[in-house]
């Protein structure tokens, strides 16, 4: 018979300090002591749980064996332990904790049972991440993520037709966009998405490189080709091999280089700097461009032949500020992505700031946007991101468009409808009205006071 007072020897102290829960059992599964964690971890008192069967805690791994002498038993006096097994248990208020349990028989001196120790470590929050984890994972799987770009619009609804088409073939694509629209993801879709996914994929920057790196990057060379060529080096046409090889800012190619890539194209051949002899290559070329090549050729600064041979299958991505529509999926989408990586109790983005955000021209574009959501991690720390957390590029631009997507001329029309949102959003307090358009609380009584927002009243 195990009794309390012995134990207050060697275990109150130093098991109530322990964050995870403790608690001893007799041979009858009688909890006979129990820790203060226990009773943070379950809901109950450490008094509601001494004398109780250790079933009250409906523990779904628990197994009852039936013994010789017909003497119901916990599986635990059979196998003699529990080792980091997961479970979930029922909280006094009927909810449900996940715990990682380990349990461990007790012996007396005459080396016979007289009970057992288990330990319950909540993992309730691990479990939840883990969830929350699949749950991201589903939703990028979702028909609005295709090869990891997002997009629900029109626009980018042709955009995946178009990348679906190219992907069927193996003529030269050309990818056409602005900064930041994500060409760099269309490329890598456009090889995923064809049977050379399995080959090399690789990427070179043209603008990146000078002229003579740029063709030893490109083609290759032989030791002693130039100063410093101390052995030959294989080219990254070579090393695409049967797979896509990407050049990206393909405007910025030299315009001796656009001659050698030419012949690439046409002939499937290159030569390695210091070299004449060709060396075969067989990988299909995709470029991108930030840069009106039309305009370049009639300048005279892109070579016409090219710009027709790799011009082949054309794909151009609309800028964010012509696809509106897909702003809030993103904007999403980088919040839930950006609070896996962060422990702020950051909830969503509010009305007014998802305002913003459509109404904002985004020159930068997808990857403008991206760093916005970061930018608006780090300066929140309340439940919501509002204007005053975003960039101040944003919050400066208060332009807002109509359904059909034109300016509303009036800019004071503008502010009063972003102040009459905030004030609504605030039932008229105008100091918490201020925090959200990061302006002060004498701006907004200048601006109520100028739009004719005369009392509190109009938002009761």
């Amino acid at each position: 018979m195990m009794i309390e007072h012995e134990l207050n020897k060697y275990w109150k102290t130093v098991v109530n300090a322990i964050q995870d829960g403790v608690m001893i059992v007799d041979m009858d599964g009688t909890i006979v002591s129990a820790n203060q964690a226990l009773g943070r971890i379950t809901g109950y008192q450490k008094e509601e749980l001494i004398g109780k069967p250790c079933t009250i805690l409906n523990c779904d791994r628990c197994e009852i064996l039936r013994s010789e002498n017909k003497k119901h038993l916990c599986r635990l006096f059979v196998e003699g332990n529990l080792k980091m097994t997961r479970c979930v248990i029922t909280k006094k208020d009927g909810s449900y904790t996940h715990v990682l349990k380990n349990a461990s028989l007790l012996y007396d001196g005459e080396g016979s049972q007289m009970g057992a120790v288990e330990t319950l470590t909540d993992i309730t929050e691990l479990v939840e991440k883990d969830l929350k984890i699949e749950a991201f994972q589903r939703e990028l799987r979702h028909y609005d993520n295709f090869h990891g770009i997002i997009g629900a619009s029109s626009q980018m609804q042709q955009v995946f037709d178009m990348i679906t088409n190219a992907s069927q073939s193996d003529a030269p694509v050309i990818i056409f966009g602005e900064s930041g629209t994500g060409k760099e993801l269309i490329a890598r879709a456009i090889h995923m998405n064809h049977s050379r996914k399995t080959k090399p994929y690789i990427k070179v920057n043209c603008a990146a490189l000078n002229e003579n790196l740029l063709e030893s990057e490109l083609f290759g060379h032989v030791k002693g080709a130039f100063t410093g060529a101390q052995q030959g080096r294989t080219g990254r046409f070579e090393e695409a091999s049967e797979g896509d090889i990407f050049l990206d800012e393909i405007g910025d190619l030299p315009f001796t280089t656009q001659v050698k890539l030419l012949r690439v194209l046409e002939e499937k051949v290159i030569e390695r700097v210091g070299d004449n002899r060709p060396v075969h290559v067989n990988a299909r070329v995709i470029t991108a461009t930030n840069r009106n090549l039309k305009q370049m050729v009639e300048d005279g600064k892109f070579r016409k032949d090219l710009y027709y041979r790799i011009n082949v299958i054309p794909i151009t991505i609309p800028p964010l500020r012509e696809r509106r529509g897909d702003i809030p999926l993103l904007a999403e989408t980088f919040f839930r992505r950006i609070s896996l990586k962060n422990d702020k109790p950051i909830k969503g983005i509010s009305n007014v700031g998802m305002d913003i955000l459509m109404n904002y021209e985004w020159p930068g574009n997808v990857r403008e946007l991206k760093s916005a959501m970061e930018y608006a991690f780090v300066t929140c720390q309340g439940p919501q991101i509002h204007p005053n957390h975003l960039p101040p590029d944003i919050t400066g631009d208060i332009r807002l468009f109509s359904e059909k997507k034109q300016f509303i001329p009036d800019k004071n029309e503008a502010k009063k409808k972003l102040l009459m949102d905030a004030l609504e959003q605030t039932e008229g307090n105008q100091t918490r009205a201020a925090e959200i358009l990061g302006i002060t609380r004498v701006t907004v009584w200048n601006r109520m006071k100028r739009y004719g927002i005369r009392s509190r009243k109009h938002f009761t």
